[in-house]
């Protein structure tokens, strides 16, 4: 659990895509918008730790310029990420 925490506590993003993911927490819904970018939900652990993943091949898309980068896509993952280890800090289970 303390790695997740510790990825968590390092990344650093534009803080423009963390402040529209910060946004868009509220609206998060774990049974609606997790299924899209993990194949099952499991633990939150588990979520956050998959979830780093995708995030981090988002990122490397962005860094390289790549044209088929999504922006929103990138903020509806960081939205997830986020809402995901909320979970974890409070120590909820799915």
């Amino acid at each position: 659990m303390t790695d997740c925490r510790s990825l968590l506590a390092t990344l650093r993003r534009p803080r423009l895509l963390m402040r529209a993911a910060r946004f868009g927490l509220g609206d998060y819904r774990r049974e609606r918008d997790l299924r899209r970018y993990v194949d099952h939900a499991a633990s939150p652990e588990e979520t956050v730790t998959s979830l780093m993943s995708v995030e981090a091949r988002l990122e490397a898309t962005r860094q390289a310029g790549d044209a088929g980068y999504s922006v929103a896509r990138h903020i509806e993952v960081l939205i997830a990420l986020l809402a995901e280890a909320q979970f974890l800090r409070r120590g909820e289970t799915a």
